[in-house]
């Protein structure tokens, strides 16, 4: 599902963000990636999403060489790829049932279709009955949970959690992280990536630790320590 082979990233004046990076996903993994700030995450989930390139090395997600990727076929990737942010991104003037169906009437999908598909993602991320609220009428947590929604909509083979639950105390914080399971076993690819080393512990997930740009760990069912 996913490939990085050697990968590295440079930026001028900056030097290397990542060096030498390989890692192998399977598809229906649930994947947590740790490290300190600076490590090289989130330019790994750039590069991913194709926000951007490698200096070298190769890339395959998907079956699809980035390599060979053109720029007109970025959106149609990224469609592929849901991505969840600590900081929610919502909009603030549209209720849940928009927030969520707004990422399917960009792509061009009926109203039909999205009266249909919108109630059922809500209900599986525990949001039914809540469809006409506004944003800032939930919880943090809930909050996190419409994100999610939106992001899984189209039904992306991955999802990337970025730190869902930096902003969240820790009961809001394992609701997510429950809604994030549960679209695991329903066949998505998940990729999180964390501070919160109680999470990751608890999960006993898969866990690939990056420092000063480099994979350093990367082992099955363990916990992390710093």
């Amino acid at each position: 599902m996913i490939l990085f082979d050697r990968v590295t990233k440079n930026y001028p004046r900056r030097g290397s963000a990542i060096e030498n990076v390989s890692i192998h996903v399977e598809a229906k993994e649930f994947v947590i990636i740790v490290g300190p700030s600076g490590a090289g995450k989130s330019t790994i989930l750039k590069l991913l999403t194709r926000e951007e390139k490698p200096t070298s090395g190769k890339i395959i997600v998907g079956g699809v060489d980035y390599e060979h990727l053109k720029d007109r076929e970025i959106p149609m990737l990224r469609r592929k790829i849901g991505v969840v942010f600590q900081d929610f991104k919502l909009l603030p003037n549209k209720t849940v049932f928009e927030n969520v169906s707004f990422a399917l009437e960009i792509v061009g999908h009926s109203n039909r279709e999205i009266s249909h598909t919108v109630p059922r993602v809500l209900e599986i991320v525990g949001l039914s009955g809540k469809e006409h609220r506004y944003p800032l009428e939930l919880s943090g947590g809930e909050r996190q949970r419409v994100a999610i929604a939106r992001a899984i909509v189209r039904q992306p083979k991955i999802l990337i959690a970025d730190e869902p639950t930096g902003n969240l105390d820790p009961g809001h914080a394992w609701d997510v992280i429950r809604v994030l399971e549960k679209i695991n076993k329903y066949g998505t690819t998940v990729l999180l990536t964390t501070h919160n080393q109680d999470i990751v512990n608890r999960l006993k997930r898969r866990v690939i630790t990056i420092k000063d740009g480099q994979v350093v760990s990367d082992k099955a069912n363990s916990g992390y320590k710093k």
